[in-house]
């Protein structure tokens, strides 16, 4: 993306705050494993958004009305032998648009300029993932509690709500990275129904995916791939990847790739001898009817609220008909539909699988959302969830991955 993307993010940031306010934001460190190994670096996607830097160990300060500040670390030869060449100044000021780009060691004095006598500053806090992961420290946590150690007399807040709103609606470029990163997860789906049959091991699906995830410039994962054979398909995030695939077994696949840190949701059920059993194929049939149901009500004004409802009051009828409940009990009993369909069917997509966004917001033009109804029947070993990524439209909506193969007849052709 150019920087004008970044830049433009920044100014629709800023034309939200108010007047002198003083926003300060950090990107990501590696995550360190043992010894000096570490886990890779995945950049903070707000950080991302707003400038475009794709290396560890950066700050941006954001003024409104009082100028924009890009912190990097400075390399050195020693560093260049080890890790490679990182960013200098002015490859940072083409890549962000940001014209004062300083070394790290300059942060707190420009920051301390900045602050001083201010009663407030907003310090980006994701809430999500400290609630979720309370004994992980993020750059992010840890810079706020350094901030708030300095300042004492300065208020912190989070604009973590600004910035959500505007993350939830995708540029022309955010639109493009994302169908960039939806077809090279298409292409990893042909490769694995060409590959799968009885006998081959989970773990080997999940590394034909990661081949040709790789060899089209897809860094990583957009998440760890579930390859999920016979019972382990009702496992709603297994992956562990470790079993062998039987003859006349479903292996559910739910997997992405990830392109210019924008990241692809696929889920497909396939047989593993290429053929639906009659069995399989009611299930099939019973899950991508909610699907292309629940694809219609993805318009402007619904929510995913709204389509959870939608999903389970269509999958309760299905399960009639697929004989799992009586009419009778659905009635005076309707949560039995949870057990078997036990998940949410939308989520935001993005910079993140689980974007921002709150499940009351309104769909509008812009937004990205994924669709993924599912039936699991433990005692029968049969788990079928279908999911594709669905952008919201001043019309109604675009299937972003309608040219997937999605159909049965499809699915077995492609298998062939």
């Amino acid at each position: 993306m150019s920087s004008e993307v970044f830049a433009l993010n920044r100014k629709k940031y800023l034309d939200q705050m108010p007047d002198g306010s003083v926003s300060v934001f950090a990107g990501n460190d590696p995550l360190p494993a043992n010894a000096d190994g570490t886990y890779g670096f995945i950049q903070n996607s707000t950080f991302f958004y707003l400038s475009g830097i794709d290396q560890e160990d950066g700050y941006l300060v954001l003024v409104k009305g009082g100028g924009e500040w890009l912190f990097i670390p400075e390399t050195s030869e020693l560093i260049r032998i080890w890790d490679g060449d990182k960013l200098d100044k002015e490859e940072a000021r083409a890549v962000s648009g940001i014209e004062n780009v300083h070394w790290l060691e300059d942060f707190w004095e420009i920051l301390d300029k900045q602050v001083t006598g201010k009663p407030e500053a907003w310090l980006h806090c994701d809430t999500t993932q400290l609630s979720k992961f309370r004994s992980f420290r993020s750059k992010e946590k840890w810079l706020t509690d350094q901030f708030r150690d300095k300042y004492p007399q300065t208020e912190v807040r989070n604009p973590e709500k600004i910035i959500n709103q505007l993350r939830l609606f995708k540029a022309e470029s955010e639109q493009t990275a994302l169908k960039k990163a939806i077809d090279i997860t298409h292409k990893g789906l042909l490769r694995v129904a060409r590959f799968t049959e009885p006998g081959k091991y989970e773990f080997e699906i999940a590394a034909e995916i990661t081949h040709e995830f790789m060899i089209n410039r897809s860094r990583f994962h957009s998440f760890m791939p579930i390859v999920a054979s016979g019972a382990n398909s009702c496992v709603l995030h297994y992956v562990d990847n470790n079993r062998r695939c039987e003859d006349g077994e479903l292996v559910l696949i739910d997997f992405g790739a990830e392109y210019g840190n924008y990241k692809a949701d696929m889920t497909r059920t396939l047989p593993v001898n290429g053929k639906f059993s009659g069995r399989q194929a009611e299930v099939y049939a019973s899950v991508l009817h909610v699907m292309k149901s629940l694809k219609k009500l993805m318009v402007n004004g619904n929510t995913v609220i709204n389509l959870k409802q939608e999903a389970l009051d269509l999958t309760g009828k299905e399960l009639v008909k697929l004989g799992l409940v009586s009419a009778s009990e659905l009635k005076n009993s309707p949560e039995v539909i949870t057990k078997y369909l036990p998940h949410g069917v939308s989520h935001s997509l993005g910079i993140d699988v689980h974007d921002v966004g709150d499940r009351s917001t309104l769909f509008a033009p812009g937004m990205v959302l994924t669709l993924e109804p599912g039936i699991y029947i433990r005692e029968e070993g049969i788990g079928i969830r279908l999911e594709n990524d669905i952008l919201i439209t001043e019309s109604g909506n675009t299937d972003l991955m309608a040219q997937v193969p999605l159909e049965m007849e499809e699915i077995e052709q492609m298998m062939s």
